[in-house]
């Protein structure tokens, strides 16, 4: 199991993922395509990488934004799974 991250740790993980912020005990970020077709197959890329991780974000589709958020529900706040699925989704963007 992974622990939590301390604040230190947690300011190190974010410079490592600058486009997504810190929202109470979750990682957030939302992203924009240019139609709903481009935000689907997106997710359906992030459903790949959650599925090959066993780390599962949650997912707010509206039309061609979508919101990723990520914790470790089970340990209820941030561990390093979090940052390394958001690593894996930033490099879909590049």
């Amino acid at each position: 199991m992974s622990q939590l991250l301390v604040e230190d740790e947690l300011k190190q993980a974010l410079k490592r993922i600058p486009e997504w912020d810190m929202v109470g005990k979750t990682i957030e970020r939302t992203i924009e395509f240019d139609d709903f077709l481009g935000a689907i197959d997106f997710v359906d890329q992030v459903a790949e990488i959650a599925e090959e991780e066993d780390h599962h974000p949650d997912i707010i589709i509206r039309y061609n934004k979508v919101t990723l958020s990520l914790s470790t529900h089970h340990e209820s706040g941030l561990t390093s799974r979090d940052f390394e699925v958001a690593e894996r989704i930033d490099n879909l963007m590049e």
